[in-house]
């Protein structure tokens, strides 16, 4: 019995955790360390950011995350992980955190290059597939007009996270583009994006409408915008598959909670009545779930996420230091109300 005691006593005792400190923010998941040994790991996660992250752990079976954690604050992960290849991304907004970016790997043990694969089985490294979306607009055409923005309450506590930028965005609430001042035009708006990656996402549409003071605009659409965009937080680009907006605190509030097909920040062409008016207008589009109502157009939901994604909309703002168009309010904001996408052949 002595020496069974003194055998198990040599044996060596459970190994501490391994510790990775995850540093969240706008839009990075940074890992301290890329590899680390098999066996049990704390996850110690601070956000860095504005707004609240999470991180989840997938691979080799495991799905775990830890619970929402608030800018400024850390929370821990303790899980015990087998040899493989794992991802660590932000699981916040139904998967948009990390359609921006918030997403890292991690290799535990050492892994054989015939298992070298992504936790999905796609290879570790490769350039990310092209995605591609054509959308025709269809339905009922309308502009939308300077006006008040129906729901200042739900977005105010939303508001307060803004910082320096939330003064601009409370004056977008008493004469902003997101109004129940709608009226019915004529026009058409055909485009097909293609996500390529952070730097080299395109765009080739062209919209034509004819505005309530009977100008004819037309706009050319044939390079993406990937720099800084107004409002807190900054993305752009062609983004497919998008939840934000409204509740979710990412982007503005100042628009319902949506779901997107496609999301894109572009510049264009513009043209009033067949001359130029900018070769740099500043352009949005999203093919969402629906916002207004027929008949008036008013917006009809403050959580519209869960509503048929058919409701294109265009908004188009003058470029840097231009000046307003000849529109109302100075910008030119159109909605096709039944549109419709699809999978480009080529």
């Amino acid at each position: 019995m002595k020496r069974i005691m003194l055998l198990l006593a040599l044996l060596p005792g459970p190994r501490e955790p391994a510790q990775v400190n995850v540093r969240l923010s706008e839009w990075k998941v940074e890992l301290s360390q890329q590899n680390i040994a098999e066996g049990p790991v704390t996850f110690v996660v601070t956000n860095s950011g504005q707004i609240p992250h999470a991180i989840e752990v997938e691979g080799q079976g495991i799905e775990k995350e830890i619970e929402t954690i608030q800018p400024g604050a850390t929370g821990t992960l303790t899980l015990t992980l087998k040899r493989g290849r794992y991802e660590v991304y932000c699981p916040v907004g139904e998967g948009s955190h990390k359609k921006l970016g918030m997403e890292a790997r991690l290799t535990v043990g050492s892994v054989r290059t015939s298992e070298s694969t992504g936790y999905d089985g796609s290879a570790m490294g490769d350039a990310p597939a092209v995605q591609a979306i054509s959308v025709t607009g269809g339905g009922p055409v309308v502009q939308i007009l300077p006006g008040p923005f129906p729901f200042p309450d739900s977005a105010a506590p939303i508001l307060q996270a803004f910082g320096d930028e939330r003064e601009g965005l409370e004056s977008q609430v008493k004469n902003g583009p997101y109004s129940n001042n709608v009226g019915r035009i004529s026009g058409t708006f055909r485009f097909t994006a293609w996500d390529k990656g952070a730097t080299r996402d395109s765009v080739d549409g062209i919209a034509e409408f004819t505005t309530q003071d009977g100008a004819r605009w037309r706009l050319v659409l044939d390079r993406v915008q990937t720099k800084d965009v107004p409002h807190h937080p900054r993305f752009g680009g062609v983004i497919l598959g998008l939840f934000y907006h409204g509740v979710t605190q990412v982007h503005t509030p100042l628009v319902p909670t949506i779901n997107s097909a496609v999301a894109l920040w572009a510049f264009g062409h513009l043209y009033r009545k067949g001359t130029l008016v900018t070769d740099n207008a500043m352009v949005h589009v999203m093919l969402l779930s629906r916002t207004r109502r027929d008949g008036d157009f008013a917006l009809a939901c403050w959580d519209c996420s869960r509503n048929k994604i058919e409701e294109l909309q265009l908004q188009i703002l003058p470029g840097p230091g231009e000046p307003k168009f000849d529109a109302p309010g100075g910008f030119l904001f159109v909605n096709w109300e039944q549109s419709s996408s699809r999978k480009p052949t080529s």
